[in-house]
């Protein structure tokens, strides 16, 4: 049984009840909102994509004198580019390549196609028809189990789930956790084809240890008395990455959303469990985002301990960690930069949360340094730099530390949003370059030798990235020391020469404003 759209079953019982006062034609409905649309709640360039995607609710739209969003209506061949009808001209977007690497592409053309199925909607698309179905549902009503290619990501409806014996240790993600029959479904199983799917089994690249054990069951739970709690709204299950870590932890949130496309559902009326087999709890710094995805607190595994929970409609997300995935550690063709994704998922977080572009500024650029508290990668000279570049009359600049007890999440994203020039050493904090404004330029100070970290993320992102080139004008403090592997560059502090800094900033500060975006657009020779 597929989920019902977004609100699906509210607007339903609207139209149902229209139909029976035998309303016909737009002219005759009253004049009354049946349908409370404040919940689509996106950004604005993509309700069109939204009403493209679930065309029941565009009529009803169109029909309502009351709808909002009439005038989006207009953009209906607006489309993401997965879905079967869209064509390329009608996309969100579509990535730039400035040439076609070797090995990957012989063309422009094909290096586009290929960076845009490697991490654009091109992702979506491949992922979203590797999904083959394991359990069939016999009849209506029964349970069902679809899933892609390794088990990466994959949707149940009726699933039963036993944790009355949990085997809780020390493990977050304890592979032998069920055993047979402690959760399945009333559904016909394809055991053969599905066990095959184990290729990839890890943790967080599959989903394969926990549902391994998936049994086709000789009842239906939800009917036979077997739950003891049925849940009835849509429920992601995750398996986080480390949550005090913004590169690694925005790997989850990145992937929850492609999961979010890939059902064609970004309600937040939703819960979202947190799967750990063990019985700890988990740092998160970064947990008010998740109000960009739920209304409500996180729900961790463990809560259900104790007994027999049926799960109506239930989805396993994309993981952080994948083979090939999005964006730990993806292969990525060179060249090619600006996907439509990334750049969606960053104005929808940034909307959800309410942070806004309070700029920018006419005949100024907003620069903001990021000072580091660990004991390594220090900026030594970091006052020396800003007050270089406060000299010049172009630039606005502040240093900022995003210590997460002094300033909340939403308060750094706000920072961020409302930067031209984000400037800071290679580390995790750099990951706010995901919510630069398109015209922004990201500036890592020193990749300490991890070259290609940023510059992909830059890339997905679409903003530009430039970093320090000449080693004579840098100087570390001394050689680093990894506690176990000897000397290493990320260990140590550094200092910058003034002059070369100021210079690399000017330059970024050109590329802002010769930005399609940049609302103050300047020819070259005034900078």
């Amino acid at each position: 049984m597929l989920m019902l759209l977004a609100f699906g079953l509210l607007l339903q019982e609207n139209v149902a009840k229209i139909k029976d006062e035998n309303l016909t034609d737009g002219s005759s409905l009253p004049q009354v909102q049946f349908y409370s649309y404040g919940k689509i709640n996106l950004p604005e360039e993509h309700i069109p994509y939204f009403f493209h995607n679930n065309q029941q609710l565009a009529a009803a739209c169109k029909r309502d004198h009351n709808c909002p969003y009439k005038k989006y209506l207009k953009k209906s061949r607006a489309c993401w580019g997965y879905e079967k009808s869209c064509k390329p001209e009608n996309r969100f977007g579509y990535p730039v390549c400035d040439y076609a690497e070797a090995g990957w592409a012989s063309t422009i053309e094909e290096a586009q196609r290929v960076f845009w199925n490697q991490a654009d909607f091109g992702y979506v698309k491949e992922r979203m028809d590797e999904v083959k179905t394991y359990c069939k549902p016999k009849a209506v009503g029964d349970s069902s189990l679809q899933c892609s290619r390794y088990l990466q990501y994959c949707r149940a409806t009726n699933l039963y789930i036993d944790l009355r014996s949990p085997k809780r240790t020390h493990e977050r993600f304890n592979e032998d956790f069920f055993k047979k029959g402690q959760i399945g479904g009333h559904c016909d199983m394809d055991t053969t084809n599905f066990l095959a799917e184990g290729q990839r089994k890890s943790p967080l690249q599959s989903w394969f240890a926990e549902l391994q054990t998936y049994t086709e069951l000789n009842s239906r739970p939800m009917e036979d008395g077997s739950c003891d709690v049925v849940v009835d709204k849509l429920t992601y299950f995750m398996k986080f990455d480390a949550g005090v870590n913004m590169y690694h932890h925005f790997c989850d949130f990145a992937n929850l959303y492609i999961t979010q496309h890939m059902i064609n559902s970004f309600s937040t009326d939703v819960n979202i469990v947190m799967w750990d087999t063990s019985a700890y709890g988990y740092g998160d710094l970064f947990s008010e985002t998740w109000k960009a995805f739920t209304d409500y607190e996180i729900v961790h595994l463990k809560s259900y301990d104790s007994k027999r929970v049926c799960f109506k409609e239930a989805v396993f997300t994309l993981l952080p960690r994948m083979r090939y995935g999005l964006f730990y550690n993806t292969p990525l063709i060179s060249g090619c930069h600006g996907t439509g994704l990334f750049r969606a998922f960053s104005q929808h977080v940034l909307h959800r949360l309410n942070v806004t572009q309070e700029g920018p500024k006419d005949g100024k650029i907003r620069v903001t340094i990021l000072a580091r508290s660990t004991e390594y990668r220090k900026i030594l000279n970091q006052n020396e730099l800003a007050n270089a570049l406060k000299t010049l009359s172009l630039f606005e600049v502040q240093i900022v530390n995003y210590k997460y007890k002094e300033l909340d999440f939403k308060e750094q994203l706000k920072i961020t949003q409302n930067s031209d020039i984000f400037i800071g050493m290679h580390g995790a904090g750099l990951t706010h370059l995901l919510f630069l404004p398109d015209w922004a330029v990201i500036f890592e100070l020193y990749n300490c030798e991890d070259e290609r970290c940023y510059l992909d993320l830059a890339r997905l992102r679409g903003v530009h990235y430039i970093t320090w080139e000449k080693k004579d004008k840098v100087f570390p403090q001394d050689e680093g020391h990894h506690p176990t592997l000897g000397k290493h560059p990320k260990f140590t502090n550094y200092s910058f020469g003034v002059e070369e800094f100021v210079h690399l900033v000017l330059l970024a500060a050109d590329h802002v404003s010769q930005h399609s975006k940049w609302p103050f657009r300047r020819k070259h020779d005034e900078f």
